[in-house]
C-alpha cells in the first residue's frame, strides 16, 4: 500500500479536531479509551505542529509508528511524541492509561526550570515504567482527575503535576542514554583488547598490561569482558592461545617441543599441563585420537 507523502499527513492539535487548540489550558489530559476507542482502538499517522506529547500505556498492548519505527508495547510504558513527529498508535481494546498533551509555551516553559542537558521533548522515546508504575499510576491518574476539575489554583497544580512527570521522563532519557555510552564504551574497549590479543598472546602478558595500555583498571576490564563476552580477560587469553595450540597441532607437524616454543612456554612441560588443562587431554593424545 502506498504510504502517504508527509505533505499528506494531517496536521492536528488534538487527534481529529482540526489545527484549532481548543482549551485556554497550555496542557490536555484524557485516558487512552476516550478518543481511541471513538476511532476503532487506531489513531492513524497524522502530527501536532506545536505541541508534544506524551503516552503513558498502563495496561494493554499498543503498536506505536513514530517516524515510520514500530515500537511495541506490552507493558508499562510512557512515549515522548515531539512536536512536527509523525506518528499513529494502535491500541488493543483493553488498553488503559492517559495521553498528555502539551502546549508549545509550557513545553518551553518546563524546559526552562530544568538543569538537564538534553531537551525532553526534542526526541522520541519509549521508557519502560518498570518499579515506578504506582508513582506514575498516581501521578498521572492525579493529573487527570485535576484536569476535569475546576478547582482554585488549578493552573498551579496542573503545572506541578506535569513537572513531576516530565523530570521523570528526562530522568530515565539521562539513564539511558548513560547505559547506551557505557556500552558504546565496552564495546570499544572489548575491542580494542581482542586486537592487542591477538597481537601478543604468546607473549603471556599480564592483564594489567592489557588494562594499561586500553588505559583501564584491570577491574573495569575483567568487568567489561565478562559483561560482553562470558569471560574473564585472562580466560580471552588463554582461549586464544588454546586456538593457536589446537590449530598448530591439527595442522603443522611441529613437535610439542616447538609448538611450546612458538607458543611462549617456557618449558614444554607447562604447555603440557596448560593443554590438559582446558582440554583433559594431553597434546600428544590431541593430535592422535584412539
Amino acid at each position: 500500500m502506498k504510504q502517504p507523502s508527509q505533505h499528506d499527513i494531517p496536521v492536528f492539535n488534538l487527534y481529529g479536531e482540526g489545527r484549532d487548540w481548543s482549551t485556554l489550558d497550555l496542557l490536555h489530559c484524557e485516558s487512552i479509551p476516550e478518543r481511541s476507542s471513538l476511532h476503532d482502538w487506531e489513531i492513524r499517522r497524522h502530527r501536532h505542529a506545536d505541541l508534544a506529547q506524551i503516552l503513558y500505556v498502563q495496561k494493554g498492548t499498543a503498536e506505536l509508528e513514530i517516524e515510520g519505527e514500530t515500537t511495541r508495547i506490552d507493558m508499562p510504558s510512557v512515549q515522548i511524541v515531539p512536536p512536527m513527529c509523525v506518528h499513529g498508535f494502535q491500541f488493543s481494546p483493553e488498553v488503559d492509561g492517559y495521553v498528555i498533551t502539551i502546549a508549545a509555551p509550557l513545553m518551553n516553559w518546563l524546559q526552562q526550570q530544568m538543569d538537564a542537558p538534553r531537551r525532553v521533548f526534542e526526541h522520541p522515546g519509549c521508557h519502560a515504567v518498570g518499579d515506578d508504575r504506582a508513582y506514575l499510576d498516581t501521578l498521572c491518574g492525579k493529573l487527570n482527575e485535576e484536569y476535569g476539575l475546576p478547582a482554585p489554583s488549578r493552573d498551579l497544580l496542573l503545572r506541578s503535576l506535569v513537572s513531576a512527570l516530565v523530570v521523570w521522563v528526562s530522568r530515565q532519557a539521562q539513564q539511558g542514554e548513560e547505559r547506551s555510552e557505557r556500552r558504546d564504551r565496552g564495546h570499544a574497549h572489548l575491542k580494542a583488547f581482542y586486537s592487542l590479543v591477538e597481537k601478543h598472546y604468546r607473549e603471556h602478558l599480564a592483564i594489567s598490561h592489557y588494562a594499561d595500555q586500553l588505559g583501564v583498571t584491570p577491574v573495569y576490564l575483567n568487568m567489561v569482558c565478562q559483561r560482553l563476552a562470558g569471560k574473564s580477560a585472562l580466560a580471552l587469553v588463554h582461549q586464544r592461545l588454546m586456538l593457536e595450540a589446537k590449530r598448530s597441532l591439527t595442522y603443522t607437524a611441529l613437535s610439542i617441543a616447538q609448538i611450546s616454543d612458538f607458543l611462549g612456554f617456557t618449558e614444554p612441560a607447562y604447555f603440557t599441563r596448560f593443554f590438559k588443562r582446558f582440554t583433559g587431554v594431553t597434546p600428544n593424545a590431541f593430535r592422535k585420537p584412539d
